[in-house]
C-alpha cells in the first residue's frame, strides 16, 4: 500500500495507528500535546514497540499546545 501510493497516507485512531506502527509502515509522527489531562481511554502508542526518532520540527501555540514532528531513524 505504501509503495503504491502517490502521496502521503495519514493514519489516525489508536488501534489502527498502533497496527501501522507495529508493521513498520509509519515514517513520520505528528504529535500534539495539549495542556489538559484526561484520564482513561486508549493509549495512542503501542506498548511493545521501541523506535528511535529524529525531531524535524516543533511548534508552540498560544494556548499551550505543542506540535512535535518526528521521523523514524533508519
Amino acid at each position: 500500500m505504501k509503495a503504491q501510493s502517490g502521496s502521503d497516507i495519514s493514519v489516525g485512531g489508536p488501534h489502527l495507528a498502533a497496527e501501522a506502527i507495529k508493521a513498520g509502515l509509519v515514517d513520520e509522527y505528528h504529535l500534539f500535546f495539549v495542556p489538559v489531562v484526561v484520564g482513561g481511554g486508549n493509549p495512542s502508542l503501542p506498548n511493545d514497540v521501541r523506535l528511535k526518532l529524529e525531531l524535524l520540527d516543533e511548534r508552540r501555540f498560544s494556548n499551550g499546545t505543542v506540535h512535535l514532528h518526528y521521523r523514524t531513524r533508519k
